[in-house]
């Protein structure tokens, strides 16, 4: 009898391994945007939400014989996303700022975030030059500030009520969006001391509505995300209105539900729309050149979009799911709140010997495909019309 069960126990043991070894982890299909046989300017590489997806994995054998399980420790509610070499940041509003650390493969706290530096609903956080990371909490109501070491420095707060949502540097001034108030507080990064506010200055029409996410372009023209306007909205540094992206609508190159904003180094601006799930694409003067992403459940897709950031200094960590014959030239991250992919990364870049159009033309390639589909929408009712007589 001993004999058998000791028999069967390695027969258990044998098929265990061998089914391990014959399940290879699924690849995704390839997805880029625009969809072919437009020649493609972004790939969706893979997704981040908690530390199964960066740490290794015990295989089931493991798990069998030390009777460890498997972590379920993961991203809840993720919106504000930040980059450094090597690391990944992100603000989990109903948790803590968490951090992807792509060189040791691990998923952990925020370090500082503990005693002075506790946070009750970190919203956005932005690293700047030397490291520093910025975290706006709006029900603590003050900015957070963490040291290259991810150790708690300061916070800054206003003397008045705000609500702050989002903090980005700019030389040695932090420009914090107060969407109580509806305007941009002016902070020397340093000390916390407010040089300025604006968003409330010259006609009612360049006035602030909703301001919920901030970018610099790289001549330091700042970008609000104005839920309330349903724009971007753009200043110079000293806060003088230079002009609009978009407006309200249902469309592509307009907005629903405007939240984060980022511009590559060619002053490219991406936007995301929570309504629309998707992320436009727009020139340096406000032209849309394409849109990517949709809502849904599947790789690509987004579910309640947030965040959107770019990042030049990550790339050999997302090769590997590139195409061979896609060339990346940096990575576009994107939050989704909801879902089992929370943290999407994509990357822009171009296909080995495609032939691509300038921004002009890609902008007047998408005009006219956009206008095909109204035209396709218009005989589509007038169909349905027909039939209902």
């Amino acid at each position: 009898m001993k004999n058998t069960i000791k028999t069967l126990t390695i027969v258990f043991i044998l098929v265990l391994i061998a089914g391990c070894a014959s399940t290879p982890k699924k690849e995704i299909a390839k997805i880029f945007y625009p969809e072919p046989p437009v020649p493609a300017r972004l790939q969706f590489l893979t997704s981040l939400t908690g530390e199964k997806d960066i740490s290794s994995k015990r295989s089931a054998f493991e798990t069998f014989v030390t009777g460890a399980q498997e972590s379920r420790n993961r991203l809840d509610k993720p919106y504000g996303v930040a980059a450094q070499k090597g690391k990944i940041y992100v603000s989990d509003v109903n948790n803590s700022v968490m951090i992807f650390d792509l060189e040791k493969r691990e998923y952990r706290q925020l370090q500082g975030a503990q005693g002075l530096g506790k946070l009750i609903q970190p919203l956005n956080i932005r690293i700047d030059a030397e490291g520093f990371k910025y975290v706006a909490d709006p029900i603590r109501a003050q900015v957070i500030v963490f040291d290259k070491n991810d150790f708690y420095v300061t916070s800054f707060s206003s003397p008045d009520t705000w609500k702050p949502v989002d903090a980005v540097v700019y030389d040695d001034q932090l420009y914090v969006a107060d969407i109580k108030n509806a305007l941009i507080v002016v902070m020397n990064k340093k000390t916390g001391n407010i040089l300025r506010r604006f968003g409330k200055v010259g006609e009612p029409k360049e006035h602030l509505v909703m301001p919920t996410n901030l970018a610099f372009d790289s001549t330091g023209n700042l970008y609000v995300s104005d839920a309330g306007r349903f724009q971007l909205v753009k200043f110079d540094r000293d806060g003088h209105y230079l002009g609009t992206v978009g407006d309200l609508g249902s469309q592509s190159g307009t907005f629903a539900r405007p939240r984060g904003i980022a511009l590559d180094r060619q002053n490219r601006m991406y936007a995301v729309d929570a309504a629309f799930d998707n992320v436009q694409l727009f020139n340096s003067d406000g032209n849309l050149l394409l849109f990517f992403a949709k809502p849904g459940k599947d790789p690509g897709d987004l579910y309640l979009a947030a965040q959107v950031i770019v990042d030049y200094d990550n790339i050999p960590y997302f090769q590997k799911y590139a195409d061979p014959n896609f060339e990346i030239e940096y990575l576009v991250i994107v939050s989704s709140q909801f879902g089992d992919q929370m943290i999407n990364i994509y990357g822009y870049g171009k296909e080995r010997g495609k032939k691509y159009q300038t921004d002009e033309e890609l902008r007047a390639q998408l005009k006219e495909r956009l206008k095909k589909a109204d035209k396709d929408k218009s005989l589509d009712k007038k169909d349905e019309t027909v039939k209902e007589k």
